[in-house]
């Protein structure tokens, strides 16, 4: 069935802010069904009087009202059509706002095991579909029974039998349609689960195509794009065969109400209870029922499908993160000591078995230090990276930054306070001032200009062919890895972070930028408690403390330069066989 209540709540909540093109809608709406209800009346003072024998002049006046009547419907009609959609297209876009902001704030946990393709045809695909049963809910469904109501209404004045004869008829036709729908709603819930699944895998695809041609996995994805679109094809085919199940039983349904029509039309003429006026009227009424029953039926598909669009919104909704945003603290200005108590962690989502990746951590570094990070692949350093930037929380344990524990801060706080840099750093299509700002236009092109001359980066940006105007390409393809992180550095100085965790990329670098990228780190991390993840020893060059992780343990932590001193650290091991290619 249609969630009533749930599409309700929609309606109030989004349709709140539109209050007063809601009441122009209204009035709109049934002014026309209205005068769309009074003309056949008209109609049938002109029969009825031309039978009579009354004088062409006064049957002219009559046809000019009934087309003057029916002009002004007709343009009560586009307007109202104009209204409703503007109205649905707006209150749905709020809608996809709230969806997105949502998603937004789950944890990383969700994000791994829901491709970024299925989350937009979610968010767009199900929205899309709920804003056009949205928009024209109030035209075809509810305006078509006001409309309804009103022709049967008349009838009954014309002739209490063919009232109660087409209110039968009328009802029993609605409910099979109801049935039918009822029926209908979980086949179009499980194309639109199909849909998502393609779109994901087509977003993978796009994003990798270079691997895919590079690696010769062309023919498995073919072979997948296959198997996909099989499992879709009958649910797709089981959907559009509810619609025509709909189709047919209004046609079947109005063969019979015709007949019922012409039958008693017929014996109420000849026995003087109606006018030939008043026969041409219920026919005309009969035909009015068919237009809003046949209506409603063609919008019996896009309430199956608005149904399943609200279900699934509502799963979405229902979703909670695994990081609670109740905290309220924030974190002192300034850089951010960092502690870390018995720390734990596994990674519990749909794709992953639990496994403890990290165990028992214990650290303490002063604000303002820098510390570097070693291990081998899978030891555990980007796992810590994300949990001080509480990308997820610690199993056992506790993270605390500025002496204050993350599970208490205000998550948003954190985020502006923390700032990250990855070897993959995201760009949008769009100018380097919104890439900086994340299109916050509340941030002045001075404070830009300042961030980007802290750096040391103005002749870079100024070499620009328009500045901090120019556009990027999507996913920064027309930078280089140096030049993109570049950029990212001065997001996080436009923030004014008091941690920078800086998973470093040196093997990415190219030679043209490498100096730009060292002089831009010191800077970044004046000021500033800095981690960095090292994939080159001599990065370390600029840490005053070192961590060694192994199998997520700590197996060495202290000063890098005692470190170094002592040759019975496996820091100094590390430095005097150079082997940087165990840290990658």
């Amino acid at each position: 069935m249609i969630p009533i209540k749930s599409y309700w709540r929609l309606l109030k909540t989004y349709l709140r802010p539109y209050r007063a093109r809601v009441v122009v809608l209204t009035t709109l709406l049934f002014s026309g069904i209205a005068l769309q209800v009074i003309n056949p009346q008209i109609i049938r003072i002109f029969i009825d009087r031309a039978t009579e024998g009354t004088e062409l002049d006064a049957l002219l006046g009559i046809s000019v009202v009934f087309i003057l009547i029916a002009v002004v419907q007709q343009a009560l009609a586009v307007v109202a059509t104009y209204f409703a959609q503007q109205i649905g297209w707006s209150a749905t876009n709020e809608l996809r706002r709230d969806l997105a902001d949502h998603l937004l704030h789950l944890d990383m946990g969700f994000h791994k095991t829901h491709t970024p393709g299925e989350l937009v045809e979610r968010i767009d695909g199900d929205v899309t579909a709920l804003s056009n049963f949205f928009s024209q809910f109030v035209i075809h469904v509810v305006g078509n029974v006001a409309l309804l109501v009103g022709v049967l209404f008349f009838l009954f004045r014309e002739s209490v039998l063919i009232g109660t004869s087409l209110v039968l008829f009328s009802a029993a036709t609605l409910a099979v349609m109801v049935k039918m729908q009822e029926v209908a709603t979980d086949w179009w819930a499980r194309v639109k689960a199909h849909k998502a699944t393609f779109y994901g895998f087509l977003g993978e695809v796009v994003g990798s195509t270079e691997d895919i041609r590079g690696l010769g996995a062309g023919r498995f994805m073919v072979r997948r794009f296959t198997q996909i679109t099989r499992a879709w094809l009958p649910d797709e085919v089981r959907g559009r065969w509810g619609w025509s199940i709909l189709w047919g039983t209004n046609i079947v349904v109005f063969v019979a109400g015709t007949a019922i029509v012409f039958g008693l039309g017929s014996w109420l003429f000849e026995t003087d209870v109606l006018t030939l006026g008043s026969v041409y009227v219920v026919f005309h009424y009969t035909e009015m029922l068919r237009h809003p029953l046949d209506r409603i039926r063609h919008q019996m598909e896009d309430m199956q499908k608005a149904a399943a669009g609200i279900s699934r919104i509502q799963n979405l909704f229902a979703i909670e993160s695994r990081l609670p945003h109740d905290g309220t603290e924030v974190l002192p200005s300034g850089p951010l000591s960092i502690e870390l108590s018995d720390l734990d962690f596994s990674y519990v989502d749909d794709s992953a078995d639990g496994d403890r990746v990290l165990h028992g951590l214990n650290l303490s570094l002063e604000a303002g230090k820098v510390l570097g990070v070693l291990g081998r692949t899978g030891s555990g350093k980007s796992t810590l990276a994300r949990l001080l930037t509480r990308l997820y929380d610690p199993e056992g344990g506790e993270v605390r930054l500025g002496g204050v524990a993350l599970r208490s801060a205000d998550i948003d706080h954190v985020r502006r306070r923390v700032g990250m840099v990855t070897q993959d750093v995201q760009l949008f299509r769009a100018t380097i001032r919104d890439n900086l700002t994340f299109f916050d236009e509340t941030v002045s092109d001075e404070r830009i200009w300042q961030a980007i001359a802290a750096l040391g980066l103005t002749d870079w940006i100024e070499s620009m062919p328009e500045g901090i105007d120019t556009v990027l390409d999507a996913g920064g393809s027309s930078l280089s890895a140096g030049e993109a992180q570049l950029l990212a550095f001065t997001r996080i100085f436009l923030e004014d972070s008091g941690l920078v965790v800086l998973d470093e990329a040196s093997s990415r670098l190219d030679p043209v930028t490498e100096a730009l990228i060292e002089r831009a780190v010191d800077r970044l991390l004046q000021d500033r408690t800095g981690v960095i993840i090292a994939h080159r020893l001599d990065t370390l060059n600029r840490a005053d403390e070192v961590l060694i992780l192994d199998d997520g343990r700590i197996v060495e932590a202290g000063n890098r330069a005692a470190l170094a001193a002592d040759p019975g650290s496996q820091f100094h091991g590390l430095l005097l066989a150079g082997m940087e290619e165990v840290l990658g």
